[in-house]
């Protein structure tokens, strides 16, 4: 048994290297698929992530200010 176990082990260490730039061969491959965006759509999407990123500072602005109202209300009525 416990040479079963060395084997897989040596075995294991011995495809390390193949792996290693099979991996890297893959890597390679992939990466050349991969297309820069044009000067316009990186603007369209910029504007695009801008207007949604206000848009929730705004929603999450009023939350806030609604709940620390009806708080400040509410602790006031609860003081008296």
């Amino acid at each position: 048994m416990e040479t079963n176990e060395q084997s897989t082990g040596v075995q294991r260490v011995t495809a390390g290297p193949a792996r290693l730039i099979e991996f890297l061969k893959e890597t390679r491959a992939e990466l050349r698929k991969v297309v820069t965006p044009t000067r316009s759509a990186v603007q369209a999407t910029t504007i695009v992530v801008l207007v949604t990123v206000f848009m929730f500072a705004a929603y999450f602005a009023m939350v806030d200010l609604l709940l620390g109202n009806t708080l400040d209300k509410w602790m006031l009525h609860l003081s008296k």
